[in-house]
């Protein structure tokens, strides 16, 4: 049987750029190359499309785009010219791509952007669709959406660049210091910050407003983070349930990247039915937002055991060492078989 052409995609305009080559990185070496055939397209950060021949090393220490084999290239949106389009000073060449892999995290890569082109040209991808990816990238509509389904989630409120007296609104709706104020729309925890007093409201609400236009101020569950890794479409399997131990305020970008401090559980130290009621409300969430491929879905759960839906990442952490895989291998699937398994999921929609 042919091997069929699998572009991997890396890079991109987000504060998330170091943390796509590092998945990407990983995902290149385990992929099942006795099956699928590579090719590799870099986005800088400052947006230009390179194909990229080199080795896997120079994506994961940031020198890919330093190669002299790289050549400007791009996914044509038509369907007749279906695949990259490579450029030279001789012309062109259309190379014909049978699924595309992209390992972006953030704008611009997981927010429907990059899934709408796709779907605009026709080729199969891993991954949500464009819709689920857009509205799983925005915080405040994700709540809005999962609340309306009866699961609990954090009372908020959202603030544009316009408004004012956060402190007053949040007297309103009666939510009590502290409060996370995140930006609506960035991941890895950049621009988070966990308040304690109104004297560091302002300066956190202007953090966040330089990662994004839309700003959630959310308050504060008591009780520890827990994750579900999932892949499917209809009927998803999902990973085994794990925990965040935190030692600092939250699970900041440091923490989930180095965890210097903090400590991963897997499984999660709960109870065989909790971590049932963890892995079925996770699934509700998925099928509530649309999700397709492949997401984890983050929850509180309190000392109480009530579950608080927290975010869903479509394209979560991707290195061998991430929590996705490793919960997808406590039930039996290599990182190799997961690759492969969301592959042929992507290929399935043809």
């Amino acid at each position: 049987m042919k091997k069929k052409n699998v572009l991997v995609i890396f890079g991109g305009m987000s504060n998330e750029y170091e943390v796509s080559l590092k998945s990407a990185a990983a995902a290149i070496e385990n992929m099942d190359l006795s099956k699928y055939n590579l090719m590799m397209l870099g986005i800088t950060q400052e947006g230009k499309w390179l194909r990229f021949f080199g080795d896997v090393e120079m994506i994961r220490n940031h020198t890919w785009l330093t190669d002299k084999s790289c050549v400007e290239a791009f996914i044509s949106p038509s369907r007749e010219q279906k695949g990259l389009i490579e450029l030279s000073p001789e012309g062109y060449k259309v190379t014909e791509v049978d699924v595309v892999f992209p390992i972006l995290h953030g704008k611009f890569g997981e927010d429907g952007t990059i899934q709408g082109l796709l779907e605009l040209s026709g080729i199969p991808f891993v991954g949500c669709r464009t819709l689920a990816s857009a509205i799983c990238m925005d915080k405040a509509i994700t709540h809005r959406l999962v609340a309306k389904e009866g699961i609990k989630v954090a009372r908020s409120i959202v603030l544009y660049k316009e408004d004012r007296n956060a402190e007053q609104r949040l007297e309103e709706v009666d939510i009590k210091l502290p409060v996370y104020i995140k930006p609506a729309k960035s991941g890895s925890s950049i621009g988070i910050t966990k308040v304690f007093h109104f004297e560091q409201l302002e300066d956190a609400i202007s953090k966040a407003f330089l990662e994004d236009d839309k700003v959630v101020i959310e308050e504060n569950i008591n009780g520890f983070e827990v994750g579900c890794a999932i892949l499917g479409n209809e009927n998803p399997m999902i990973g085994e349930v794990d925990e965040i131990e935190l030692m600092g305020d939250f699970f900041d970008f440091n923490e989930k990247y180095m965890l210097a401090n903090s400590k991963i559980h897997m499984p999660a130290r709960v109870e065989k039915e909790v971590a049932h009621q963890i892995k079925k409300t996770a699934i509700k969430i998925y099928e509530i937002l649309s999700c397709t491929g492949l997401a984890r879905v983050d929850m509180f759960l309190t000392q109480g055991n009530e579950i608080y839906f927290n975010e869903v990442n479509t394209l979560p952490g991707f290195t061998s060492s991430s929590r996705y895989p490793k919960m997808m291998s406590s039930i039996g699937l290599s990182y190799t078989d997961v690759i492969t398994r969301l592959i042929e999921l992507a290929l399935e929609e043809v």
